[in-house]
């Protein structure tokens, strides 16, 4: 009896957090309070046998926040290597020397910003640094006559095509798995088995970015140009950066393939080699100077992401703590044959959408902590089964930061921007499941 009082507690809460998630609430209190609730409701059952009781302070407050410092180093190294593509020029540089190449055809052109955007936001990462590119890119898309409802989601796609290998994007992803025993003894990390996987899945994406522009060529080319933004945000000139340092963007991500190296380290070097390409070198105090100021702003963007993480690794903690005792119930339950569970999470892939049960920075994350605390699943299948659907959602769901900014921006109706970038994300992740199954687990 006590059980089913249980089950029904767990899933009204359960309940209850996916609707305050999807209707936009701040996902750092509703994991705190949901992590509160399942603790609360895992010691009721204490009393009549069900479950053990443990130090609540130690095991789901302290252990969890406290090993998870590796993580927000990598989270914290990408942001700033991010920060310095941007801060320096490169970024900018390289947005305007590529849209000058296919100025002359407006098409072609627009592919050319799109393959900027994806080679920045290979190591970029964050709201600041979209801005930063974004306020560059959309009024050369607005001179060549792109129409909004292209423009947009070129680029919010062309970003979330690039997150399948960067570094920041992943550790994010992996720290949902932290910890979880998988059957077959494998572990959620960084490196050439996932980039294998993650380039493919990248460049898949990418071809279905072309393919929308090709089929809205005809609207691109009869385009009427148009102003978009305040052009005082612009940058006055060109920044002056060497061509060679165009290459930075994918410095982290091909010292990981070829050399095996972390990312902290690969993502140092890339830094270092952005400040000495760029001048910034020169004087000890314009290098203090940049040093300091990219630090900052850096840590600044991420600084909410990375409270909102440690939250989360309590509610992790109490999830599969809670789970364990429905393992069994849940297994009969849940089909355990990974072909129809990966059909049914591509068919059901909008559900990613708005912070809801299949995007893991949303419902989501108790979905995930569910399935972890049945123990029956390889730990690689199930970063698939929800990472594949959150990567893609990304790229087109109005509650990703980058994304609203970019509608509110270009002046555009979410609903215009749902209904051009929804249909290519959701196509994209059948082949990227496809990708997932042969590549990753």
């Amino acid at each position: 009896m006590i059980t089913w009082i249980m089950g029904i507690l767990l899933i009204a809460s359960f309940a209850c957090f996916v609707i305050y998630a999807m209707r936009g609430g701040n996902l750092t209190i509703g994991f705190f309070i949901l992590t509160i609730v399942w603790t609360l409701v895992y010691f009721l059952g204490i009393p009549f046998g069900v479950g053990e009781p443990f130090d609540v302070i130690k095991e789901t407050f302290a252990e969890p926040a406290l090993t998870y410092g590796p993580t927000i180093v990598q989270i914290v190294c990408g942001a700033w290597f991010g920060r310095v593509l941007v801060d320096t020029g490169i970024a900018a540089s390289i947005s305007y020397r590529t849209a000058k190449v296919g100025e002359k055809n407006p098409v072609l052109a627009t592919i050319c910003v799109a393959f900027v955007t994806c080679l920045i936001f290979t190591s970029a990462y964050g709201v600041g640094s979209a801005i930063a590119i974004g306020v560059i890119l959309f009024p050369i898309m607005g001179r060549l006559g792109v129409p909004k409802r292209v423009a947009v989601p070129v680029f919010t796609l062309s970003i979330g095509a690039a997150m399948w290998i960067n570094s920041v994007m992943f550790v994010q992803f992996a720290a949902f798995y932290q910890g979880y025993e998988s059957p077959d003894g494998q572990n959620i990390e960084w490196g050439t088995h996932y980039l294998s996987f993650g380039i493919p899945a990248m460049l898949v994406q990418m071809a279905a970015v072309v393919i929308f522009i090709l089929i809205n060529a005809k609207a691109i080319e009869n385009g009427t140009p148009y102003e978009v933004g305040d052009p005082n945000e612009r940058p006055a000139s060109v920044p002056e950066v060497p061509i060679w340092t165009y290459v930075l963007p994918v410095v982290p991500v091909a010292l990981s393939i070829v050399f095996q190296w972390d990312s902290v380290p690969a993502l140092f070097l890339a830094v270092i080699i952005a400040f000495f390409g760029t001048g910034y070198m020169k004087t000890y105090k314009g290098f203090v100077s940049i040093l300091n100021s990219t630090a900052k702003t850096a840590i600044g963007d991420i600084g909410s992401l990375i409270i909102m993480l440690l939250v989360l690794r309590f509610f992790q903690h109490a999830a599969v703590t809670v789970m364990a005792d429905f393992g069994p119930a849940l297994t009969a339950v849940v089909p355990n044959n990974e072909f129809i569970l990966a059909l049914a999470v591509c068919i059901l892939a909008p559900l990613a959408l708005f912070r809801g049960p299949l995007e893991l920075y949303g419902a989501g994350s108790a979905v995930i902590s569910i399935l972890m605390g049945m123990g029956v699943f390889n730990s690689w299948f199930l970063f698939a089964m929800l990472v594949v659907p959150s990567m893609t959602c990304i790229s087109s769901c109005v509650t990703q930061s980058w994304n609203m900014w970019a509608v509110e921006y270009n002046e555009l109706e979410p609903k215009t921007f749902l209904k051009n970038g929804v249909p290519v994300y959701w196509l994209c992740t059948f082949p990227i499941m496809g990708l997932a199954s042969l590549l990753l687990f």
